[in-house]
């Protein structure tokens, strides 16, 4: 798909901030930001800056046709350029309510038998798309070493909970049955997913365990939303200003769990499960500037004391939706390579 002369444009110049000297790209973002004993990083205050400028939020005015044009305008401006050496195809799942749209993206250089990631973008449950999320995934299967599955599930309010929780699931079960097909290893089958992704594929590892059937031996959770029936203090600290704000994530709620539904669901708040033994090894990352961090850390420490191997690691300096920046200056790559790491050492080539 060619992208609009316009958007080209704007690329550029948001490109050509970053590649500004440190001191020009700090007179242009601002005084440094400190809250909560934190300090923001310069290349996450340039792009707060643009955002600002531009009165982009992560939920538009308009409601949600408008929200979700701007997420897929905004991987154009962030996303970086395409990672070329992974080949691409698109997958049809089938399940009870029709084909499910998802795609594997192979690296080049890995050969059949490869680990797997089943990958589930981030967007609230109501927003992001498999297009939205295509630079995270080439990424995460280039630096991790491994076929990357990502699923276009429902979305709210269309399909509110369990729509996309379902959809998950039957992707999960498709990797699983359907592994070799795919190039990949039954036994190096991993579950990731960012932000609402995040929540959905820690629910499904949880089912998996449940149900008794085939576990993913490794999840990949990055600022995943873990409880939707409270709000901790980083709430409070972040409630605006750093993109995702607190009454985002009520707009987003309000769409993916409408009343009367019990948000003390663990398949809605998995931090809220009355049994988390059994769960796979774990890399969990929450942003610093980030409402959702302290549930995210609660959901980590939850992990630990029910004897699961979890590696937390907390970006200080950055914020929600980090991984989706990885196109613009250094820091946002840095840390989403951090996770590929992780995924390369659990089940990658």
């Amino acid at each position: 798909m060619s992208i609009p002369f316009p958007v080209r444009i704007q690329a550029a110049v948001v490109r050509a901030a970053y590649a500004l000297p440190q001191g020009l790209r700090r007179a242009f973002a601002g005084k440094a930001e400190v809250r909560d004993g934190q300090t923001l990083a310069l290349d996450a205050q340039v792009i707060l800056k643009f955002q600002r400028m531009s009165k982009a939020t992560m939920v538009m005015p308009g409601g949600v046709g408008p929200s979700r044009d701007e997420m897929e305008y905004a991987r154009h401006l962030v996303g970086g350029r395409t990672i070329a050496s992974v080949a691409v195809r698109d997958v049809g799942i089938p399940q009870e309510q029709g084909e499910l749209a998802a795609r594997l993206y192979t690296p080049g250089g890995v050969g059949k038998g490869s680990g797997l990631l089943v990958y589930v973008h981030g967007g609230g449950w109501v927003v992001g798309s498999l297009e939205s999320h295509d630079h995270v995934a080439r990424f995460l299967a280039e630096r991790g070493r491994v076929r990357v599955l990502s699923v276009g599930y429902r979305l709210a309010p269309e399909h509110a909970f369990p729509a996309g929780l379902e959809d998950v699931q039957a992707a999960l079960d498709y990797a699983f049955a359907k592994a070799v097909d795919l190039g990949a290893d039954p036994e190096r089958i991993a579950i990731g997913g960012d932000s609402a992704g995040g929540n959905l594929a820690a629910v499904t590892v949880q089912q998996a365990v449940r149900r008794g059937g085939p576990v993913p031996v490794f999840q990949l959770l990055l600022y995943p939303v873990t409880d939707l029936s409270t709000k901790r203090d980083s709430h409070r600290h972040f409630a605006e200003t750093y993109f995702l704000t607190s009454d985002n994530m009520d707009w987003f709620a309000d769409r993916y769990a409408p009343e009367p539904l019990d948000r003390t669901d663990p398949r809605i708040s998995p931090l809220l499960a009355e049994d988390l033994a059994g769960l796979p090894p774990t890399y969990l990352s929450t942003a610093g500037f980030d409402p959702l961090r302290d549930e995210g850390e609660a959901y980590a420490q939850a992990l630990r004391e029910a004897g699961v191997d979890v590696y937390l690691s907390r970006q200080s300096d950055l914020i929600h939706g980090y991984a989706n920046y990885i196109g613009v200056g250094h820091r946002f790559a840095e840390a989403t390579a951090e996770a590929a790491e992780a995924l390369r050492k659990a089940v990658g080539a």
